[in-house]
């Protein structure tokens, strides 16, 4: 049977396709995060910030990666990201296929 992996899924916006490639390709190199997906079509982000409502076209990066994993993965993120404050959401993955899940602790944990 394989081994329980304490996998959560990340959700950083970018405001960039470059950007967005930059930080998954550093990541996955890293072994931070096993997987990452970038909408190709940018999102529309409507937020406050500084007092005042914003609409922003961004990229979504979707990150499979471990709790373990969680905080080098933010200070890397953040490290590359031009954002003063990105979006790094950590989502926990309660259930899934336990091969992938499996695939994704080795991956990112190196096991």
């Amino acid at each position: 049977m394989a081994k329980r992996v304490d996998a959560i899924v990340v959700l950083v916006t970018c405001k960039s396709k470059g950007e967005a490639r930059k930080i998954v390709t550093t990541l996955v190199e890293k072994r931070l995060a096993a997987c990452g997906n970038i909408l190709e079509s940018p999102v529309t982000s409507i937020y406050r910030w500084r007092g005042k409502i914003e609409r922003a076209k961004e990229y979504l990066v979707v990150l499979k990666s471990t709790r373990a994993q969680f905080l080098a993965l933010e200070r890397e993120v953040t490290g590359l990201h031009s954002y003063e404050v990105p979006e790094i959401i950590a989502i926990p993955a309660t259930d899934g296929s336990r091969k992938y899940l499996a695939w994704v602790g080795a991956n990112v944990d190196g096991k």
